[in-house]
């Protein structure tokens, strides 16, 4: 297993605006943003030295949802393929893929093909979703899409793999003697789990590469952490698992506006001060999201924190 990021140092990357549009985090302006905006704003994370940009993953919203959720969900594929091409650097996160809802070899040509185009730059991360009706729409068990997943990780692993004609036996898939070009760039496509339920630790524990917790709070991480660290040695699962984490919301310096009382706000070395807290409960990246009134808000914020709090976080 090969880490991602370097060792010991604190890495950041964010979650991109307009691309989901759930009412639990998205800023007012997001809802008329464009295509144009979203680029814009990955460019500038990209320019910034941020390690990842992330992006969401539902295929339909049911009505009863649709108002908490919204049913602005772009398509991860497609939405990182199109910042792939408008970037250069940044890792490109499904945060997460419902990989349960696709046979494991349409994934596996949709994300070879992503990684392949940008030249390595995939990282995987997926969960197994939550909202009932996808999975019945889609002809799959809701109620096993814990075991879905696990196996169809399982079948990925093979069809992600260097081999042409990849081969994989289980319950639910089995295949060989079918082959797909091209192959990933990547020698091993990373893959990170999210979810903080005793299910998803113990799945990003033996199945996978690193952890995308479910917004847990700084007092709930060290548990959370050193059970991921119990149940790998547990299962002989040898290398490292990449920790992260979601900050609160940021604003680099004063707002001069209502950014609500949960955000943490100033200058960049007191920010940085207690980011840096997250590294020393054994987080290797941390996910940030800023408060924004407009794309140009965002994207100086964006730039602020790449100049200004970014180089703090190793001190």
């Amino acid at each position: 297993m090969a880490r991602v990021f370097p060792e010991g140092r604190l890495v950041y990357g964010m979650q991109l605006p307009v691309q989901s549009q759930s009412t639990l985090y998205a800023e007012p302006w997001e809802a008329s943003a464009t295509a144009a905006d979203l680029a814009e704003v990955a460019r500038a994370a990209d320019r910034a030295g941020f390690g990842y940009v992330a992006t969401c993953d539902h295929v339909a919203i049911p009505r009863r949802l649709a108002g908490p959720m919204s049913t602005i969900w772009y398509d991860p594929v497609a939405t990182l393929s199109f910042l792939a091409g408008v970037t250069e650097n940044v890792r490109l996160l499904s945060h997460v893929a419902i990989l349960g809802l696709r046979h494991p070899l349409i994934s596996a040509k949709q994300y070879a093909t992503l990684d392949h185009l940008s030249g390595g730059r995939l990282i995987l991360g997926v969960g197994a979703g939550h909202v009932q009706e996808e999975f019945e729409i889609l002809g799959v068990d809701f109620a096993r899409r814990g075991a879905v997943l696990d196996e169809t990780l399982d079948a990925l692993r093979a069809a992600l793999g260097p081999e042409e004609y990849p081969e994989f036996e289980g319950e639910l898939f089995s295949f060989k003697d079918l082959g797909q070009l091209p192959r990933p760039a990547q020698e091993r496509i990373p893959v990170w789990v999210g979810g903080s339920s005793p299910a998803a630790v113990r799945r990003a524990a033996v199945r996978g590469d690193g952890w995308l917790p479910q917004g847990d709070p700084r007092d709930k991480l060290p548990a959370q952490i050193a059970r991921i660290r119990e149940l790998r040695a547990g299962a002989g699962v040898a290398g490292p698992c990449e920790i992260g984490a979601i900050t609160e919301a940021l604003y680099v310096g004063e707002p001069g506006w209502d950014t609500g009382r949960r955000a943490l706000t100033g200058k960049a070395e007191a920010l940085a001060e207690s980011l840096r807290e997250y590294k020393a409960l054994g987080v290797d990246q941390i996910q940030i999201r800023f408060r924004s009134r407009d794309r140009a808000e965002l994207t100086d914020q964006i730039t602020a924190f790449g100049a200004e709090v970014g180089p703090l976080l190793n001190d």
